[in-house]
């Protein structure tokens, strides 16, 4: 993530020529925020949804290999979509300098065992 004051890169939901990832610079309060955000909506609801599918479709003993290496194909996207959601997110939060009294692990001035 690229910080200056208050504006960061965000990483976007969609890619640009040649697959290259696509940032945006700003505070997360503009017009392209806001749509980066209903494209992640809609992109986390669409997993969910194709999640369901697929437990339906494994379900039927009937379904061809051809239908389950189409469902494996969309659910590659799938997986790609909400793993650059979960980059991006992960990127713009922001972590204390250490995690409370007790520490990161909350064992800190506790006996040793």
């Amino acid at each position: 993530m690229i910080t200056g004051g208050t504006e960061t890169a965000r990483l976007l939901p969609w890619s640009g020529e040649g697959g290259k990832p696509c940032y945006l610079v700003g505070d997360g309060t503009g017009y392209l925020s806001r749509v980066a955000d209903t494209v992640e909506s809609v992109q986390l609801g669409m997993s969910a949804v194709l999640l369901d599918h697929a437990a339906d479709m494994l379900e039927d003993h009937k379904v061809t290999a051809v239908q389950l290496r189409f469902l494996a194909a969309r659910m590659a996207e799938a997986l790609r979509d909400v793993h650059r959601i979960a980059e991006s997110r992960g990127a713009r939060i922001h972590l204390p300098a250490h995690d409370g009294p007790g520490g990161p692990d909350g064992t800190e001035g506790k006996p040793s065992a």
